[in-house]
């Protein structure tokens, strides 16, 4: 069984992919390219799955990341693919995701 600081890693993997995807890319681009749409919401998705195998005890002690809305977002990806709205996944990219992966790497793997 994988520990906690492993699906840290993964969150922190995929948040880096992710960057790497939209490097030089503006929103209106980014609108227009399915594939590159894809590869970022599954990328996203792991982040949710990968946050979903942390332990309780793990999310309790460490309140200052925002587990149940990373929960929230996969699960909304997931059940509502055909929904999506690129401009969500977007923002959640250029302003949820640079947050999360500071304070995972300040907080826990230094």
């Amino acid at each position: 069984m994988k520990d906690d600081l492993t699906y840290l890693h993964h969150i922190c993997d995929a948040v880096e992919t992710i960057f790497e995807y939209l490097e030089g890319v503006d929103l209106p681009q980014f609108q227009s390219e399915k594939m590159r749409v894809d590869a970022v919401v599954r990328e996203l998705m792991m982040i949710g799955e990968a946050a979903s195998h942390i332990s309780n005890s793990f999310k309790e002690k460490h309140p200052i990341v925002q587990w149940k809305k990373i929960r929230g977002m996969r699960n909304f990806l997931v059940h509502e693919y055909f929904g999506v709205n690129v401009k969500v996944v977007w923002d959640t990219c250029r302003n949820s995701l640079p947050k999360l992966h500071k304070t995972i790497k300040a907080e826990f793997l230094f």
